[in-house]
């Protein structure tokens, strides 16, 4: 008896109308737009900063002060890939990294500490905001093996076959989805992301490159890395956030 009167309680409240109440849409916050899809779920300090509009003047500041010895003024980093190049990074790129590498989600050691000195989600907005405003070097580290030609021409036929759906076809990325600028980053830098990803090194990967990457062996993903690091961003980008520098010179930020 005491089992079916609770069966019909239970009944009764599920079948209680659900009212809600209209409210006025929220004020929508100067920020990055970013779309919702699995893996995109921010952590609070992400979400924040990403709501957030950088000060490029505050970013610049504080670039030169914890980020410019290592990825050097021009945010180029070195060419052997240890520091990779920064410029022209989309800022919703450069602000989840940052977050993701101060909360642990991300591990690397050796940006752990200088991360961190970043007072507040506003600092990751601002330094992500003055990041995306450099031009981006065309002098990066490129693969200079004998069959530089032969691999990078391997690499074009894999890229274009699973990347260049959602890195673009000049590697531009796609700022809303988290998809980094590639174009122009160095190949050493970018062979070593990708094993990490297929190797589960990385951590907060997007699902999607995690699944394509294991599919690649060593020598593939040397291919893939040696096209990537010899693509442009498209000329119509000159000039605005996330292009090449100009042939024989820079734009200022």
């Amino acid at each position: 008896m005491m089992k079916t009167m609770q069966l019909t309680v239970a009944v009764s409240i599920a079948l209680i109308p659900t009212f809600v109440v209209a409210q006025a849409p929220a004020e929508k916050k100067a920020g990055i737009e970013v779309r919702d899809y699995p893996g995109n779920t921010a952590l609070t300090e992400r979400g924040e900063a990403l709501k957030l509009k950088g000060n490029v003047r505050a970013g610049q500041a504080a670039y030169q002060e914890y980020c410019a010895a290592c990825h050097l003024p021009t945010g180029g980093g070195n060419p052997d890939g240890s520091i990779p190049q920064l410029a022209g990074q989309h800022s919703s790129v450069v602000i989840k990294q940052l977050a993701d590498i101060r909360s642990g989600q991300r591990y690397n050691p050796t940006m752990y500490p200088f991360a961190r000195k970043l007072a507040n989600p506003q600092a990751l907005a601002d330094v992500a905001a003055y990041v995306q405003t450099l031009c981006i070097p065309r002098d990066s580290g490129k693969y200079a093996g004998p069959d530089a030609v032969e691999m990078a021409a391997g690499g074009k036929l894999l890229y274009e076959k699973e990347c260049s759906q959602c890195h673009q076809p000049n590697g531009e990325g796609v700022a809303d989805k988290f998809y980094p600028v590639l174009a122009g980053q160095h190949y050493e830098y970018l062979l070593r992301q990708m094993t990490d990803i297929r190797d589960g090194k990385r951590a907060n990967a997007h699902a999607d490159m995690v699944k394509v990457a294991r599919n690649y062996n060593h020598d593939q993903l040397l291919a893939i890395a040696a096209y990537q690091a010899s693509l442009s961003t498209p000329t119509s980008m000159l000039m605005t956030q996330g292009s090449m520098c100009k042939a024989g010179g820079g734009r200022k930020g």
